[in-house]
This record gives structure tokens, sequence and C-alpha cells, in this order.
């Protein structure tokens, strides 16, 4: 994957800021490679608040409440290697193609960004080549290494969603997203609505493509990877119990898929 940085000339982190990309279990053996868009929600330094209140910096609009805690978890659960975004999304959203206005964006639902509005170029490239590149590059080498070492490779992308969105309730616990591959999603759509206690989204309540995400397209379709998005709703992981358990079923069910998957040679 190459990234046009000529002429980029702006710096935005600083020696106080932290490297953007986190990672847990590099050496992991597991064929599930987790990746988390969304896990944090730290600012740069030079950017201040983005003129955004704390109370909205808590909120859904800057991070994936909860995934956190269930991707840190699921990956020590399963020996899997996660790669992780520590920058907020109201800074450039990881999950977006540079570019579209979603991508740094200068109103989130209602609540207006003002540090987005009027950015120049060098701003916008620094955005782009100090947090979002290292990430997907990141996630890429990764890749390649496990592809050279002939070590098979799920992309699980791990996000959640607010209960309610433009006033209205979402009923799903969970869902599986999905576009072009749907191997994976129909195994974890079966599990999941074995469990008999939830109520499950099949490409609810977003569903993947090339112009609403980045990780999947990029780095599962363009890979020939067998991949899935996961989806859970954030009132059910907002504290660390809900955190461990959805990680505690997901990684049975995972353990599950890992079974079924091996005799359709999709890995191993």
């Amino acid at each position: 994957m190459a990234f046009n940085t000529v002429g980029a000339t702006d710096q935005l982190l600083g020696n106080d800021d932290i490297p953007p990309v986190h990672e847990v279990n590099a050496e992991g053996t597991s064929p599930f490679l987790l990746t988390s868009d969304h896990y944090g929600r730290i600012l740069p330094r030079a950017l201040g608040d983005l003129g955004v209140s704390e109370d909205e910096l808590v909120r859904h609009i800057a991070w994936d409440i909860g995934i956190a805690g269930v991707a840190e978890r699921l990956a020590n659960m399963l020996n899997a290697h996660l790669i992780a975004q520590r920058y907020s999304r109201l800074v450039i959203d990881c999950n977006r193609s540079p570019g579209v206005a979603s991508s740094i964006p200068v109103i989130s639902e209602a609540t207006a960004i003002p540090r987005n509005e009027g950015l120049s170029d060098g701003e916008r490239a620094a955005r782009r080549r100090e947090i979002f590149e290292p990430y997907h590059q990141r996630i890429d080498a990764v890749i390649d290494s496990r592809i050279h070492a002939k070590q098979p490779t799920v992309l699980v992308s791990l996000h959640s969603f607010t209960p309610v969105y433009a006033g209205v309730a979402r009923p799903w616990h969970i869902g599986a997203l999905y576009n072009r591959d749907k191997v994976l999603p129909q195994l974890l759509l079966k599990h999941l609505r074995s469990e008999g206690d939830l109520v499950v989204g099949d490409n609810e309540p977003y569903a993947v493509s090339d112009l609403s995400d980045y990780t999947i397209p990029i780095h599962g379709e363009a890979r020939g990877l067998v991949n899935t998005g996961i989806e859970i709703r954030q009132d059910l992981i907002a504290d660390q119990s809900g955190q461990q358990q959805w990680a505690e079923r997901l990684a049975r069910i995972f353990a599950e898929i890992e079974v079924e998957l091996k005799p359709a040679l999709l890995v191993g």
C-alpha cells in the first residue's frame, strides 16, 4: 500500500504525543487478525479539544464506546493479534477513505467540530500521514508477513454502535457486517442466532461498502482474506463486566468457527 506524502510539511504529533498504533499479541498464533479503527479517543496536543466540550468528546461521536475493552480481552482469549487506532475519529476517521467528507468531519451528528473547519491541504495531509497511514500501513505489513509465513489470516474488524440513533431505538445486540465475502459473516450469524438470547443484525445497523468503509474493503476484500465486521451495541459493553462477558462469548464462538473453517480449506 503506497501513500503520497510528497510536499507534506505540517507536523501534527509532537514528542509528548503517543504513537497512533496500539497492538496486543503481535506474536499471536490465532488465524484471526483483529482490528479496531475507533478504539481510542485521544486528541493530539496541537489540536487542543477541537473546540468541542468534554461531554461531547466522551460520546460515541469521538470513538466506539466499549470496544477497546472487548478487543483487548478477545485478543488475549484467542491469542490473536490486535491492531488498534488510539486517536479519535474526530481527528481523522480511520475507517473512511481520505478525502471524503466524513474522513475529517466538520460536524458529527448535530455536533460542530470547529477545529476541523477550514483546514489547509497541509493540515489534512498531516493527519493522514501521522495517524491514518501508520495504522493502515501496519495492518498491511502484518498481513504481508503472515502471508509470507503461510500463516492463515482471517480479518475481524471490531466496532460498537449507539442504542438510539436519530431518536430511533436499535433492537440489535450485535451485528455481522459484510459486503462481497459472506463466508465468515454467515457462520457468525448462525452461531450468534443459536445463542438464543440475542437479537442479531444481518448487515445491521450498518452494511459494509466501498463508499462507507475502508478497513474491510482494503485489507479484507482487496487482499482476498476471509473477513467480517462486528458491531456490538454500546450499552452492553459500557462497563468492564459487559466487555468481559462479550469477549468470552465471542471467543467461544470464534473457536467453534475456526474448526468449521478449516475443513473448507479457508484457513489452515
